[in-house]
């Protein structure tokens, strides 16, 4: 089982996926959602004490966490990194190993280019989750697609297999 995901401190994509018979198959897949009005630290402990519960409830092998897109909006880029960082201490206090994948590696996986668009990537979760749409809101299929790149690398022996 791998846990991936896609933090944001308004709204964290997860996703508990596993491979069965060579096709990934999403256990459970959604958004972690805080509101704006809260305070910055609250928010924080919102998405980490789900993220723990997560992790209790589905036992990963793995986690997939996205890696950070330095873009032109710092103050963007400074509230992601808080809540990776939340992410990050609820994965490794629960012993889960993580693996970390920059969107262009993520795209690469589901697409096969590194710069797809959003909607070609999210068009092909759907296929390879055989969904009759697209997850929304998007961080939900970016959590999908950050996890199905943990099992492309496992399966690929690039760092073992991933258990059930």
């Amino acid at each position: 089982m791998v846990l991936g995901i896609d933090p944001g401190t308004h709204r964290t994509g997860f996703a508990a996926v596993e491979e069965r018979g060579g096709r990934p198959v999403a256990v459970e897949y959604g958004v972690i959602t805080t509101a704006p009005g809260l305070a910055p630290g609250e928010r924080l402990r919102r998405i980490y004490d789900r993220v723990r519960a997560l992790v209790e409830g589905h036992r990963p092998s793995v986690a997939a966490v996205e890696r950070l897109f330095l873009g032109a909006n710092a103050p963007s880029a400074v509230s992601v990194g808080q809540a990776r960082g939340v992410v990050l201490l609820a994965l490794a206090q629960a012993g889960v190993p993580v693996h970390e994948y920059t969107p262009s590696a993520v795209k690469t996986a589901i697409v096969g280019y590194g710069r797809a668009d959003k909607a070609q990537v999210q068009e092909m979760v759907r296929v390879l989750f055989r969904l009759d749409r697209v997850p929304r809101p998007d961080d939900a299929a970016d959590a999908l697609a950050v996890a199905v790149c943990a099992l492309n690398h496992a399966a690929s022996g690039r760092w073992g297999r991933v258990g059930r």
